[in-house]
């Protein structure tokens, strides 16, 4: 598994945005804060909602400088087809890698070894130098929230750029809870 802070491996892969087919590397991930969202597969339950929710909450990702990229193990012309016949999926205007070799999967090592060769449902945020910064993995029938990822992206963009501060639970950006300056004087104090 990727640490906190490791840089992301190198990669390429053929996407599909805004009915286009693209090639996407890991070089796209770089200058910018990225999402990169694996999930197991087109044409399934619990994946089309999450990809929605996203979808929904574009825009807020795209104000805070953050792209959205999707990745699952189906080809980039399976999520054409996709997009093309599912409205869940009609709303998504970020970019959606088919990953069929599983390599990209294998870089982050979040491909299930069971034989089904699908990801398992992970989220990476990268700082704009390539760096991770969260990391969630969840159950296969477990969705993630937008929402809370977007308070995860704000929390680990306001601590890179307020070093010796960090965000305790429950902060949110503009809310009751003060960040901290971890010092002497904190310790056994909170």
């Amino acid at each position: 598994m990727p640490a906190i802070g490791s840089q992301v491996k190198s990669f390429e892969a053929d996407a599909f945005r805004d009915g286009k087919f693209l090639k996407v590397s890991d070089s796209d991930l770089r200058g910018k804060w990225s999402v990169v969202f694996f999930y197991p597969a087109d044409f399934t339950f619990v994946c089309p909602t999450e990809l929605e929710d996203l979808a929904e909450n574009y825009a807020t990702f795209q104000k805070l400088g953050v792209e959205i990229y999707s990745v699952s193990t189906d080809k980039h012309f399976t999520h054409k087809a996709w997009h093309d016949t599912s409205p869940a999926i009609g709303k998504v205007k970020y970019t959606m890698i088919g990953d069929p070799s599983g390599h990209i999967a294998r870089n982050f090592d979040v491909l299930i070894n069971d034989g089904s060769h699908v990801a398992e449902r992970a989220t990476f945020l990268i700082d704009p130098e390539g760096a991770i910064q969260y990391i969630e993995i969840t159950s296969g029938g477990v969705g993630r929230s937008a929402e809370e990822l977007i308070d995860k992206v704000r929390a680990a963009q306001y601590v890179a750029s307020h070093p010796g501060e960090v965000c305790p639970a429950k902060w949110k950006e503009g809310g009751s809870t003060a960040t901290l300056n971890p010092s002497l004087d904190l310790i056994g104090k909170i």
